[in-house]
Formats: structure tokens, C-alpha cells, sequence
């Protein structure tokens, strides 16, 4: 049945719990403010509990080839170009404390959102290591000290480094080998690394490490996170959900880059 307008009415099913309660379908993206661009969730929702998750069929991708914004070191020095590891490692950087950023707002920390995105500005910018090193190690206590920030997080969308593996996940997400909390302490951890690599001018290796993980423009890595969300979200609280995609926070524009490619062999 339909209200007026075209609005649906809730459905009604058993929760978890036997009790017999309105089930509402939501659609959460493309468009949300702090939620990976292009990508759509379909919920089933009973109150404020996942009851299912489903990907739509395609991510909203722009079928043009696009160079995705994060990985261009990557691309550049697949197609021959040299591009040095400290370039690779700043873009590295920033894509995290982007990632970092999204986090902390859905966790309700805009102050250090702030200070993570400023700090990705800056990195974007050509900011040296030394300009950065004191502002970086700030935040790195503040957030990956907080107990509120922990408490919050602990036991969400746990991905063991087995469960990583057999999905092919790759990159931070596969080695913090646990929840949300685990998994934005390991952003810090590699923010720190890279920042003490800008000034390494020696080649890239293609096949080192891009933000999200091992990167192959015919299997990006957000594809493999993509596809882990539908079995993390079942069960969970929305709130947590959105902290959880956060703390993935795949880039659909990845899945541009083996179009970009295809069309470069052609």
C-alpha cells in the first residue's frame, strides 16, 4: 500500500526478539553529507536496527573516464611516468586524514574533524614534514588517546585479518585485524609513517600500498570494501552503521579507474 503522494507505508515483520514490529526500506546515498560519494545502501530497518543491507545493483559512477583523485600516483607510474615514493606518500596521507575527517564528524567530533581535514589541506598543498610533524602528533594523541572516541566505536564492524583475506581486502582495513576503533588507530599509525616519507624521492613501486590497499585497476581495492559492508551492517544500530562505513569509507571513484584504462589501451 501506497499514502498519498507515492509515500510507502511500513511493512510489518518479527525482529530479533519475536516481537512483531514496523519494518521501513531506506535508502541511505548517494548524496550524504560524510558518506562516500556514489555509493547507495537499500536497509531494512525495524526502529533504529538494520534488520538487512543490500548494495544497489551498480554504484552511482560517472561513466566517463575519470582519473580517481587519490590514486593518481598509482595510475601515473602504472603508465610508465616516474612519480616519486614521498608524492605518493603525501597523497597517501591526505586520502586518510580525509577518511579520518568523515569518522570523527559521524562520531559527533567536529573540533577534530576540523584539525584532520586542515592538516589533509596542507598535505594537498606541499606542505613540508617539519611544518606538519607537531599538528599531526596533536591530534594523533587527542584521538587515538580519547576514551569517549574508543568507547564509542569498540566491537563495531569487526574484520579479522582472516575475514580480510578471504574477501580481499588489502590496506589498513585488512592490518588493524579488528573493529572501527582498530581500524582509525591504523590510520594514525600510517598518517605518521607517511608524513616522515615526504621527502623520499626514490621511484614509486606500483605496487606499493594506495590509501584503501593493493592497488589493481581491474580489482580496485574499495570494490572488495564495498562488498563487505551488506554482512557488517546486518544487526546493527543506523548510528553505527554510518560509523562503520565511515571507518571503511570506500572511493567509488576507483571503480572509474579500469574504464580509465581500458580506454587508455584503446
Amino acid at each position: 500500500m501506497e499514502m498519498p503522494g507515492g509515500l510507502p507505508m511500513a511493512e510489518q515483520g518479527e525482529d530479533r526478539d519475536g516481537l512483531l514490529l514496523d519494518r521501513l526500506h531506506v535508502p541511505l546515498g548517494p548524496f550524504l553529507s560524510d558518506w562516500p560519494a556514489g555509493l547507495t545502501l537499500r536497509l531494512v530497518l525495524q526502529g533504529d536496527v538494520v534488520q538487512a543491507a543490500d548494495l544497489d545493483e551498480v554504484p552511482v559512477v560517472d561513466p566517463r573516464p575519470v582519473e580517481p583523485f587519490w590514486v593518481q600516483p598509482w595510475l601515473r607510474a602504472a603508465a610508465g611516468e616516474v612519480v616519486s615514493s614521498g608524492a605518493a606518500a603525501r597523497r597517501r596521507a591526505a586520502a586518510r586524514l580525509d577518511s579520518l575527517g568523515r569518522l570523527l564528524m559521524m562520531a559527533g567530533w567536529p573540533a577534530e574533524a576540523m584539525k584532520a581535514r586542515r592538516l589533509r589541506d596542507d598535505l594537498l598543498q606541499g606542505a613540508p614534514a617539519a611544518v606538519l610533524a607537531s599538528r599531526l602528533e596533536r591530534l594523533a594523541r587527542r584521538v587515538g588517546r580519547s576514551r569517549t572516541l574508543f568507547w564509542l566505536t569498540r566491537g563495531m564492524g569487526v574484520v579479522t585479518a582472516k575475514d580480510a583475506q578471504a574477501a580481499g581486502v588489502s590496506g589498513p582495513a585488512a592490518r588493524a585485524d579488528g573493529d572501527v576503533a582498530a581500524r582509525y588507530r591504523q590510520w594514525l599509525t600510517d598518517i605518521r609513517h607517511d608524513v616522515a616519507r615526504l621527502d623520499d624521492l626514490s621511484p614509486l613501486d606500483p605496487a606499493e600500498e594506495s590509501p584503501r590497499g593493493r592497488w589493481d585497476a581491474r580489482q580496485p581495492p574499495s570494490a572488495a570494501l564495498v562488498a563487505l559492508l551488506p554482512r557488517l551492517l546486518d544487526g546493527v544500530e543506523l548510528a553505527a552503521a554510518r560509523l562503520i562505513v565511515a571507518s571503511l569509507d570506500p572511493d567509488l571513484d576507483e571503480l572509474a579507474a579500469y574504464s580509465l584504462e581500458g580506454s587508455a589501451r584503446g
